[in-house]
């Protein structure tokens, strides 16, 4: 007798597992996205003793700038276990309380209507289906709540960055979206609909020292996920495509690069649920 067919793996699953690995050596990166995070939080317009819920927290910034400057009531959550990890010693050394839940985006394990403020800061435009995504966050933000969220204009540096990358990469399987659409106003304006009102864009710009673009370029190699995942494989298969990608990439930053900094322009959206 023939042993039964095995159901085909799910490819958003399997794509999600490997985001899970790519992103769990970020933590190196993460102190660069502090001032950002201040800047989320002031522009959510965060208050005391609000409930917050930060999608996609990593290490946490975003989580404990709006518990230590807010003094808000926040709850992190994160699909890598070894960012949830750092987060929450980044909430112990700031002496404030958070819970931290390992926990998809498209699949959030909180009840409806349960936050007063949603906030994410570059993480939620990795999750694959935009519109699984959106409905989560809204789910679980009150009526006449805030969602805020800084994203990656498809146009600037981190966005081009990311276009090149992808190009050695793997397509990502049918049914997910690109994570920089999330950095054009028009796309985000389609899918939040007419679930919110007072949608509001701004735009501000991360500053990252560095002493040169290849300088950032190392750092960021190791701890990026999209460019650390392209950069282990060419390693291993494609030494002169690995070069010509590294190229790229500088060639690109160095447009950005002015006084041993690197300025990464970024999206900020806020909107009110209905």
């Amino acid at each position: 007798m023939s042993e039964p067919a095995t159901a085909p793996a799910d490819p958003i699953a399997a794509f999600k597992a490997k985001q899970r690995e790519a992103w769990s050596s970020f933590a190196p990166l993460a102190a660069f996205t502090t001032m950002p995070a201040a800047r989320l939080v002031r522009f959510a317009q965060v208050k005391s003793g609000q409930r917050v819920l930060d999608v996609a927290c990593g290490t946490g910034v975003v989580a404990v700038t709006a518990a230590l400057s807010a003094g808000a009531r926040v709850t992190g959550a994160d699909l890598t276990p070894e960012l949830l990890e750092v987060a929450r010693e980044n909430a112990r050394l700031g002496g404030c309380e958070i819970d931290f839940h390992e926990a998809d985006v498209e699949k959030l394990p909180f009840g409806n209507d349960e936050f007063d403020v949603v906030l994410s800061q570059f993480g939620h435009i990795f999750a694959p289906r935009p519109d699984v995504a959106i409905a989560e966050m809204l789910r679980v933000l009150k009526p006449g709540g805030r969602i805020a969220v800084a994203t990656w204009p498809p146009e600037l540096f981190n966005g081009r960055v990311f276009a090149l990358v992808a190009r050695h990469l793997p397509p990502p399987p049918p049914g997910a979206s690109p994570p920089l659409q999330w950095g054009d106003p028009n796309i985000v304006r389609e899918r939040f609909g007419d679930r919110v009102r007072d949608l509001l864009f701004e735009r501000d710009v991360l500053i990252t020292p560095a002493l040169s673009p290849a300088h950032l370029r190392a750092v960021t190699e190791k701890s990026a996920g999209p460019l650390r995942t392209a950069i282990a494989a060419l390693e291993k298969s494609d030494p002169a495509k690995l070069a010509e990608l590294r190229r790229d990439y500088d060639a690109i930053a160095s447009e950005y690069f002015f006084e041993n900094a690197m300025r990464q322009g970024y999206l900020l959206t806020r909107a009110v649920k209905k």
